[in-house]
């Protein structure tokens, strides 16, 4: 009776998992990448909805103005400008990828990787547009 592999089963083993490794690592970044895009998608949905939003309860109000600016800090952004709530708790500023940051109250990046994509927000008509960067057309349409 048998108890133990033998060196040729273990090496058959070892080489399967290489193979099966050297395939899964790559899907693994791209599906990672897919996510990231994925994630500022729907933040970028969410962030001109709330846009949308504040200015129709600001024409009820009597006020024809888009709200100033989408943040008040640059640790918690698209919270309003202070006077105005845009999105109920914010999104957290953050340098990895996946991560918002912003200078300004109308100036984000959105990073991808290494690529930062540059979104304006326009306070004169309320549009939120990605103006730079190598995955603006996979975030915006």
């Amino acid at each position: 009776m048998k108890n133990a592999f033998t060196m040729i089963e273990m090496i058959f083993v070892i080489v399967v998992l290489g193979i099966l490794a050297a395939i899964a690592v790559p899907k693994f970044a791209a599906t990672r990448t897919d996510a990231e895009i994925t994630k500022g998608r729907a933040d970028i949905a969410s962030i001109r909805s709330a846009i949308v939003t504040e200015r129709q309860g600001r024409l009820i109000q009597g006020q024809s103005g888009w709200i100033t600016a989408l943040s008040q800090n640059t640790t918690t952004l698209f919270d309003g400008n202070g006077t105005s709530t845009l999105l109920m708790y914010g999104v957290a500023a953050g340098t990895g990828s996946g991560h918002w940051q912003s200078t300004d109250g109308t100036h984000y990046t959105f990073k991808i990787l290494d690529t930062d994509n540059t979104f304006v927000y326009d306070p004169l008509n309320g549009t939120f547009l990605c103006t730079a960067g190598a995955y603006c057309s996979n975030l915006v349409d």
